[in-house]
């Protein structure tokens, strides 16, 4: 990436006067290391450099005033929230109450007592365990 020669670089010029300023600084020595291989720098890493630049006594307003106006032009990302975790199996129920109007009657059957602990982990329950329970209903009534 080639800069242009007349353009001022208010940013490559805070970061050299922090490195005066603050040289055993190794958040200021790394940026300026980036800065040097990628050309630009994000607005967190700016930020920063904008909090340690503003702590130099002497620095002309100028180039602090500079630097903001670069911060304000550069968008803010905000992470939106995550949405509410949903259960991947909704129970129904009316299999709730077919399961226990059969072990109303029957508390010992050991199929619909299977298939009540499968209900309880929220765990789906396939057609043929359907049927099985609605044959069962079928036969008790």
């Amino acid at each position: 990436m080639q800069k242009q020669k007349n353009k001022i670089d208010i940013v490559n010029e805070l970061l050299e006067e922090c490195i005066l300023a603050y040289p055993l600084s190794s958040f200021i020595i790394s940026i300026y290391k980036q800065y040097l291989e990628r050309g630009s720098l994000s607005k967190k890493q700016l930020q920063g450099l904008y909090g340690k630049a503003s702590k130099i006594e002497g620095l002309a307003p100028g180039k602090l005033a500079g630097l903001e106006a670069v911060l304000k032009k550069m968008p803010t990302r905000y992470k939106s929230e995550k949405p509410p975790i949903k259960p991947l199996y909704q129970k129904d129920g009316v299999v709730g109450q077919m399961i226990t109007d059969i072990l109303n009657k029957y508390p010992q059957h050991k199929r619909v007592v299977f298939l009540k602990a499968k209900f309880d982990n929220d765990e789906p329950l396939s057609t043929m365990e359907m049927d099985d329970l609605k044959k069962i209903r079928q036969l008790i009534k």
